[in-house]
Formats: C-alpha cells, structure tokens, sequence
C-alpha cells in the first residue's frame, strides 16, 4: 500500500479490528451471564445503603473548584519530573531552568488569583 493514503487504510482497518474485538467480547459477555432480575437488584446501589429520597441531589460548587486545583497541581507534578531528569543533562540546564520557572509563575499566577477571589476559603 504506498502512498499518502495507503497509510490511512492501515489505520482504518486496525481500528475496525479493535471495535470488532471489543464488541465482540460484549457480546459474549451478553451472550453467556446470566439473567435474573431480582427487584433488590434493580434497586439503585449506594455503598451498601437502601436509597432515600430522590435521585437528584446538588453539590456546592467549591467542591468542583478543590477538584480543578488538585487537577492543576497534578499536572504541575507531571511536568515537575520529567524536568528534573532533564535538568541534570549537560547543555539543557540554563534554559530548562527558565523554562521551568516560567511554568511555575503561570501556575502561581493561578493559585494566587483563586487566593484573591478567596476559593480557597472553606467555610
């Protein structure tokens, strides 16, 4: 298959493999369980606890916002290590070292704004 578009068609056929695989095996599973729908077990499942009330319950939003900053210092985390194994690497480290220092004020730019808009308050 040469070509640009020779490529493309590798790729479509891989990928049709893998959903034929993958629904190849639901299908099975559907196939060979089995079915016995008991009302205990249509009952909808929390942690072990009999549901009360509706299904619909709010949450405050700061909840969401504790999240997103966990989300941020995870990914700071994820570029924080690569950049120590480079760091030490002979040539890179002046300007890792900026670079790095660059990546930290944007992400303390982020911490101090949440600060400032008082996110990080829990009360």
């Amino acid at each position: 298959m040469d070509g640009y578009f020779g490529s493309y068609v590798v790729v479509v056929v891989l990928l049709l493999i893998g959903v034929g695989i993958f629904a190849g095996g639901l299908f099975v599973n559907r196939m060979l369980r089995p079915d016995r729908p008991t009302p205990e077990k249509l009952m909808t499942y929390e942690c072990g606890v009999d549901p009360v009330g509706e299904g619909w319950a709010q949450s405050q939003i700061r909840y969401y916002v504790f999240t997103y900053l966990y989300v941020v210092f995870a990914v700071d985390a994820v570029f924080l290590f690569p950049w120590a194994t480079v760091f030490a690497a002979p040539g890179f480290g002046m300007t890792t070292l900026v670079e790095m220092f660059v990546f930290l004020a944007f992400i303390a730019l982020g911490i101090l704004y949440a600060w400032r808009k008082r996110v990080l308050a829990w009360t």
